[in-house]
């Protein structure tokens, strides 16, 4: 059961988008996730939880970077022995994808380690993630309809960067406003209430 009723009835996902789950949402998987939309086309759509720590280091995945400890982050469930990242800069790697004004999906991988190895990278302006979240045709718009997801346009890569993801959900709701922020405050378990 939903409690967010037709919050979502005019808005039609896209790439940059934020989806925040609803309090409530079932799946384990996605409790409390806030997701950067990369990718959404009549095939499907895909993305990365920006919200979900795993206990793994970048060093310790890549082990021929000694140096470079940053965490990793739960893109999804989605073949999680893949390493994908976004990143501040589009003019710092080839390739990629511009998802929003100042933030890129991927790009060339070889660059990126030799430039980690050379120090020439700011980890602050990286997000690496294991795996990623995926939806097939129609399984998005599908959710929506349900009202699992709220939809948050207007992202800004300071936002995905800077702001704590542990309090990530949290603050995007209570930014949102008007009844968002109501939801922000509501237990993770309503039993509790």
């Amino acid at each position: 059961m939903s409690y967010f009723f037709n919050q979502n009835k005019n808005l039609n996902p896209q790439m940059g988008d934020l989806l925040i789950s609803e309090p409530f949402l079932p799946d384990p998987n996605f409790e409390r996730t806030v997701i950067l939309l990369c990718e959404h086309t009549d095939d499907g759509s895909f993305g990365f939880i920006l919200n979900k720590t795993s206990i793994l280091k970048f060093n310790e995945v890549m082990e021929e970077v000694k140096d470079f400890n940053e965490v990793l982050y739960v893109g999804g469930p989605v073949q999680q022995d893949t390493l994908h990242f976004i990143h501040r800069g589009g003019e710092l790697l080839e390739g990629g994808t511009e998802i929003i004004n100042d933030l890129v999906w991927g790009g060339n991988f070889e660059q990126l380690m030799i430039m980690i190895e050379t120090k020439q990278i700011n980890a602050d302006d990286f997000k690496f993630f294991l795996g990623y979240s995926g939806w097939s045709t129609g399984q998005l718009e599908d959710e929506l309809k349900e009202n699992s997801w709220i939809i948050h346009r207007g992202v800004t890569s300071q936002q995905i960067f800077e702001l704590d993801p542990n309090k990530l959900w949290k603050e995007v709701l209570q930014n949102m406003g008007g009844k968002y922020k109501m939801f922000s405050n509501y237990p993770v378990d309503p039993r509790l209430n």
